[in-house]
């Protein structure tokens, strides 16, 4: 690693092109421009959606791609108009940010901020990159680019935190878990004394699982092709499991013999799996009954059973869980702190940097929910 003029060289996971295998790559990182900041990345971890990203998700454009959007590390070098933040701050990467003062950040209903919104370009707000290996930009994931020794930020996509923060924990809580926890709690809204099922206990499943408990739902219905997961659900406060490769009924056959043949108060789809979105919303009770979409799915289009919403039902898609970048994943970090989650439930496996690509094979391991990258 080194520096020339401002510019730093150092590593970096990078992807070439769709489906081609991710290579670790000595890449340069400019200096920050104005309202910009550059991170030295201390640590992240993977996110399913940095997988389904490679192989050809709707919400990831542009090669060569830096790839990762978990993260957490600490400012080194602030721009010029950048007033939030100092060199030494920790900092946690962020792909919504909140102004607070659009339409929306004031409107109550969503975390989709108009001055700051999500951006699938893979390029700062001014369409160029600070990155660039062998002559060639490079591409942020999102407004992150987590798995690289540095990255340049928009600082309106940055989330200060407590410096004594535990590192792997920052990094779940800056999407997977806290997707999951904000989509019981800022989306679904779930009530004291309500039932719900989860599809999918991965970091999401599992965050939607302890933010229904924090919220008082008292059955709590996990969905796994893993039996490995009953014991991680039951550590955030699943009630039952249902393994759907133990009876030929559908998932939401087998939930409504578990909720009094009714369904259950709120459903979360956190797989992306096509046909799941069906299967969630009939899980739900007839006419009150609300599922959430969660998972990205690695096709726009899915199929659809739409007798399911017309018997009252409600379907409602989400981002980021629905929270509000700064204002809300800050309680959510101030938990983390807390020790409030028992988040080192999530952390099976960890990786260095120089060795990315054995964690692709590690997700694959049945015992595996996240995989923690030591930068």
């Amino acid at each position: 690693m080194s520096t020339s003029q401002g510019v730093i060289t150092c590593k970096a996971a990078v992807c070439w092109g769709l489906g081609m295998a991710v290579k670790l790559e000595e890449i340069q990182v400019d200096p920050p421009k104005s309202g910009e900041v550059r991170v030295k990345m201390l640590c992240a971890s993977i996110c399913h959606t940095d997988v389904s990203g490679i192989q050809g998700s709707p919400y990831v454009n542009g090669f060569p791609l830096v790839l990762g959007h978990e993260g957490v590390g600490v400012v080194e070098t602030v721009g010029d108009e950048v007033t939030n933040l100092k060199e030494g701050d920790m900092v946690i990467p962020i792909y919504i940010g909140e102004c607070g003062h659009c339409r929306n950040c004031v409107s109550g209903k969503t975390n989709f901020c108009m001055t700051y919104p999500f951006r699938a370009t893979g390029l700062m707000p001014d369409n160029t990159s600070r990155m660039s290996c062998r002559g060639n930009k490079l591409h942020h994931t999102w407004t992150c680019a987590t798995w690289s020794e540095y990255t340049v930020v928009d600082a309106n996509y940055l989330l200060k935190v407590d410096p004594g923060i535990n590192l792997a924990y920052a990094s779940f809580i800056s999407c997977g878990f806290s997707t999951g926890f904000g989509a019981a709690w800022k989306e679904a809204q779930v009530e004291s004394g309500s039932s719900v099922t989860v599809f999918g206990l991965g970091a999401v499943g599992l965050g939607a699982i302890s933010g229904a408990k924090m919220l008082g739902a008292t059955k709590i219905i996990g969905i796994d092709t893993n039996e490995m997961k009953r014991e991680k659900g039951k550590a955030f406060g699943m009630t039952d499991f249902i393994n759907p490769r133990d009876s030929d009924k559908s998932p939401s056959e087998l939930v409504k013999e578990l909720s009094d043949g009714v369904g259950v108060d709120y459903s979360f789809e956190c797989t992306g799996v096509g046909p799941l979105l069906s299967e969630s919303l009939n899980a739900t009770k007839v006419g009150t009954g609300k599922a959430i979409a969660i998972g990205a799915p690695n096709e726009p289009i899915v199929p659809f059973n739409h007798t399911a919403i017309l018997a009252g039902r409600t379907l409602k898609g989400s981002a980021f869980g629905g929270l509000k970048a700064i204002s809300e994943l800050s309680i959510v970090a101030d938990k983390c702190v807390k020790e409030e989650f028992p988040l080192q439930e999530l952390f099976t496996h960890e990786v260095p940097l120089i060795d990315i690509s054995k964690a692709f094979d590690l997700l694959k391991e049945p015992n595996c929910v996240k995989v923690v990258i030591k930068i």
